[in-house]
């Protein structure tokens, strides 16, 4: 795994809560575009529901990383952007929902919440992107 090292304490500043200060890799970096609640078909899924809205932005989220041959752990740093920081602890739950099987025990990637006054469209909730070490193998991209 090209993600070495998650820091997560630090003398001078507290602990994180649930995500680390910084992650080490080796290797390529795959930056993905912010992803946003949208199926197949290019349909919203989830209007009015961030919960559903934050899954399938994963969701869209993993299946770019999986045709580079990345999973969870492969993650360094995500970028998450919020119309309403109010519910974070949805997001944060959906979150550890879809990354704690496969990240077991470690801490989640580097992390950075902003809220916007909107998204490319009104019904959009939350887009997340993301910076992703590429493990050793080669993808057929």
């Amino acid at each position: 795994m090209p993600a070495e090292e998650r820091l997560t304490r630090l003398p001078a500043l507290p602990d994180t809560p649930g995500y680390a200060h910084a992650v080490t890799v080796s290797g390529r970096l795959l930056f993905v575009s912010g992803q946003v609640a949208v199926d197949e078909t290019g349909c919203v899924v989830g209007v009015d529901d961030l919960a559903a809205q934050t899954r399938q932005a994963l969701s869209n989220l993993h299946h770019v990383m999986s045709r580079f041959g990345a999973d969870w752990s492969d993650v360094v740093k995500f970028t998450w952007y919020v119309v309403d920081v109010s519910d974070v602890q949805t997001l944060r739950a959906v979150r550890d929902e879809v990354l704690r099987p496969a990240l077991g025990e470690l801490h989640n990637p580097a992390s950075t919440l902003v809220q916007v006054a909107a998204l490319f469209g009104p019904e959009f909730l939350v887009e997340v992107e993301a910076v992703v070490a590429v493990p050793d193998q080669r993808s057929d991209v």
